[in-house]
């Protein structure tokens, strides 16, 4: 079953968020007390590209299997260290398509709008994790395995231990790129 393993949030644009029982979530905005909550753009880099674009990236989850992986590799990584909001368990965040709906609770529902793509700040977390945090599919495709990103569409509290109700997109599915 999928669930919520952890929440976390910051509301300085700090590299590890800290972990809360709860996080409420703000339509069209984010998660509320995040310095990445927003209509338009948060993320430091992107900003300084094009203050004016959409905020894609109001939420972002990690799936735990991803952090369990890199602890099996040496890895000092647990829930919120490398900057997610949402800690799933039991999901398979990277292989859901763009537009996939997830919901928490009665009332909170988010929209998956692309991935994560690893940054600098991963390595200066621990040398070696951007590496760590990439891959290659068969074709020899590169996979960004450091989370997705979402946006809010319906406000709500999100808590440990909440069930999550996945709900995909009409076909042909388009899969997640980097926002």
């Amino acid at each position: 079953m999928a669930k919520v393993l952890s929440v976390s949030k910051s509301a300085e644009h700090t590299f590890t968020k800290k972990q809360v029982p709860t996080i409420q979530l703000v339509a069209g905005e984010g998660v509320d007390g995040d310095a990445h909550r927003g209509a338009m753009v948060k993320h430091i880099h992107l900003v300084k590209k094009d203050a004016e674009s959409p905020n894609l990236r109001q939420v972002h989850l990690i799936h735990n299997e991803l952090l369990e992986e890199l602890q099996g590799k040496g890895f000092n990584v647990s829930p919120g260290v490398i900057g997610e909001n949402i800690t799933t368990s039991g999901l398979d965040l990277l292989s859901l398509p763009v537009g996939t709906i997830l919901k928490f609770g009665a009332t909170a529902r988010i929209e998956l709008t692309g991935l994560r793509s690893p940054c600098s700040q991963l390595d200066k977390h621990q040398k070696g994790l951007v590496a760590a945090v990439l891959d290659r599919d068969e074709e020899g495709n590169l996979v960004r395995k450091s989370g997705v990103m979402a946006i809010v569409l319906d406000g709500g509290p999100v808590s440990v231990d909440d069930a999550i109700d996945v709900q995909l997109p009409p076909e042909p599915y388009l899969p997640l790129a980097p926002v």
